[in-house]
């Protein structure tokens, strides 16, 4: 189907602002335009607490609802590991610790070109094990851990599991991944779709990757594609969203596919009429409730099953 209209109209109030597209841009500049969306996200629903620490090379910030919190979710941010920050994913982290009832803890791993890969890897994987060591601190109890994220951040999810899973741990219950890069071949049919040329295009996804991983051999590695891992078995369950017209769809769909060849369970949804970015765009497009509601009732059903204890 056709891009739904409240997409359509968001579109044509873009192309409107003459902005270039970001493909075109220098990284400050496309910081600057998502900084422009963040800003009429509005603020988000009020926390018990909330928290900023500081961990070295970057800082993680955690969300924690009213309540005994039901999990601990590692939130991942998208941004194609150039553009985005835990400060314009905030409004969303607010709301998903809202609506799951779950401590939500948001990682400001470090972006390229400044920090390229495997950096914002290294990043993530310091901010799983810091929280893992520290749920019932957050909690106040040992409740599950669930890595989630979109896009650049559904990649650093999917990658977690994998690194988690090699090392022993932390143990990690649930995996969110939203229309998530699991590859980094670029000639797949939802790359070549024109229909699919939309906010994020073929040439933004080359963008992005020349600035994260220019070396071809780097961009093959499963900690940069998780396609490309010989083993996914032994990986918990996940919850996959992607879009219709998204460059990404194919390659989060082909990863689902995996994932249940290797045995691992997989609710995996496309949303049909949306684009890529529809999920962090709050209050902007109906899309992102319609989504949000999705991985709310995933989380809830699977932390009320006895898998989820």
């Amino acid at each position: 189907m056709a891009l739904d209209e409240a997409t359509t109209a968001f579109l044509a109030q873009m192309a409107e602002s003459d902005a270039k597209p970001l493909h075109e841009m220098s990284p400050e500049e496309a910081r600057g335009l998502t900084a422009m969306l963040a800003g009429m996200y509005g603020p988000g629903p009020e926390m018990a607490r909330v928290e900023d620490h500081d961990l070295g090379r970057f800082r993680v910030r955690v969300l924690t609802p009213e309540g005994a919190p039901r999990a601990v979710i590692v939130y991942y941010h998208g941004g194609g590991w150039v553009i985005g920050n835990i400060d314009e994913y905030d409004t969303l982290g607010r709301i998903l610790a809202r609506r799951t009832g779950a401590a939500v803890v948001m990682a400001d791993y470090r972006k390229a070109p400044e920090h390229r890969f495997p950096a914002a890897v290294e990043d993530s994987w310091t901010a799983l094990r810091w929280a893992g060591e520290r749920v019932e601190e957050i909690a106040g109890a040992r409740v599950p851990l669930i890595v989630a994220g979109d896009s650049a951040g559904g990649n650093l999810s999917a990658v977690m599991t994998l690194r988690a899973r090699d090392a022993g741990g932390p143990r990690i219950a649930m995996q969110v991944l939203v229309y998530p890069v699991t590859d980094h071949d670029m000639d797949n049919g939802s790359y070549k779709d024109p229909a699919n040329q939309v906010m994020l295009t073929r040439e933004t996804m080359a963008w992005f990757w020349d600035h994260y991983a220019p070396d071809p051999a780097d961009r093959a590695r499963p900690d940069a594609s998780p396609l490309r891992a010989g083993d996914l078995s032994g990986l918990p369950p996940a919850v996959v969203l992607t879009a219709e017209h998204d460059v990404l769809r194919d390659e989060g769909e082909a990863y689902a596919a995996r994932l249940r060849e290797a045995g691992v369970s997989v609710d995996l949804r496309r949303f049909p009429g949306q684009m890529h970015g529809f999920f962090s765009m709050v209050g902007l497009l109906p899309g992102h409730t319609e989504g949000l509601d999705h991985v709310v009732r995933a989380i809830q059903a699977h932390l009320d099953s006895p898998e989820g204890v």
